[in-house]
């Protein structure tokens, strides 16, 4: 194959991976804050797809110390259809439990694949 063609190939599988991937999009937030009166947080994610009714779920990660700070914990957000086609934009709120977390008070930082987060503060 000579290199004028291997390049040809390349820019092409290129460009047909950038349309792959431009089809689907990972969730965003909108907004988030802690609701005392359920010990949740509502967050409110903006996500891309075909179907409205997407479920959210979160997987926390280990709560680390912070000194007089508190604490720190991560969650993942994740998304029941990560794969559903790019079609439509859709804006949902969710309640997220936080009866497990016994990490107090604590920065919350949520995550959704690939570079979106968002942090608050749990008394």
């Amino acid at each position: 194959m000579n290199a004028r063609l291997a390049s040809t190939s390349v820019a092409a599988i290129g460009l047909s991976l950038l349309g792959i991937s431009g089809s689907v999009r990972a969730a965003s937030f909108s907004s988030a804050y802690y609701d005392p009166q359920t010990n949740e947080l509502v967050v409110t994610l903006i996500y891309d797809g075909t179907d409205p009714d997407h479920q959210f779920s979160v997987q926390w990660g280990q709560c680390r110390p912070l000194g007089d700070a508190g604490h720190q914990i991560a969650g993942e957000v994740l998304d029941s259809q990560w794969n559903d086609v790019a079609k439509h934009h859709f804006t949902k709120t969710v309640r997220f439990g936080l009866g497990s977390i016994n990490c107090r008070p604590a920065t919350v930082t949520l995550r959704t694949a690939p570079r979106y987060e968002y942090t608050l503060q749990i008394p």
